[in-house]
């Protein structure tokens, strides 16, 4: 009998794991294809916070200048990094522009984000090339985006254009939360203990 159970559950977590694996390669071909972005404020003051999302405005706003006619995340990044000394000197303007004398530390990096909801669109968990800015000791609450497809300004305008940088089956994973949201959040589990092992 002990036997047939363990038989029964090896079967049923091998069936699951077979079931969860194309999923989790597909929430990984979605991440290559976008670019984030990833604002800290110094701390989580009321004062603090509103300053970090004057900077996300400006920045934002900078950004989509920038990003206007690209067509890859490629061609986002390199264009991003380009753009690097720009992008902080208009974060240390509306810094210091509002009294503070706080530094501002901005990098391209790859960094681990956690299931995301925006408007109608949910972005799976996982490890994302992104813009992080730092704003002073960078201790408060974070504000997120995706910078390339853009929806840091949300309109339909912009779904499409993430549907058009996505597999019909990628854009339906984004779109699709009630029908993914358990495995979501069971690729999170997954990702977490792979990093674990890595170390």
């Amino acid at each position: 009998m002990k036997r047939l159970l363990k038989s029964v559950i090896f079967a049923l977590t091998f069936c699951f794991i077979l079931m969860l694996v194309p999923f989790e390669g597909q929430c990984r071909e979605i991440s290559d294809k976008v670019f984030r972005v990833h604002i800290l404020a110094n701390s989580d003051s009321e004062a603090d916070q509103e300053l970090k999302l004057r900077v996300r405005d400006a920045l934002v706003n900078a950004g989509e200048e920038i990003l206007k006619d690209v067509e890859s995340k490629e061609e986002a990044e390199r264009l991003i990094e380009k753009n690097i000394p720009k992008l902080k000197s208009i974060a240390e303007n509306v810094v210091f522009q509002n009294g503070y004398d706080y530094p501002v530390d901005l990098e391209i990096t790859n960094m681990y984000f956690d299931t995301r909801h925006y408007g109608n669109i949910t972005m799976p968990g996982g490890f994302y090339d992104a813009l992080r800015v730092k704003i002073g000791k960078a201790e408060g609450k974070n504000w997120w985006c995706v910078m390339f497809p853009s929806l840091c300004i949300y309109s339909v305008s912009k779904t499409e254009t993430l549907e058009e940088n996505l597999s019909d089956g990628e854009y339906k994973i984004i779109s699709s939360e009630n029908e993914y949201q358990y495995r979501f959040k069971i690729v999170e589990i997954f990702t977490g203990i792979c990093n674990f092992f890595k170390g």
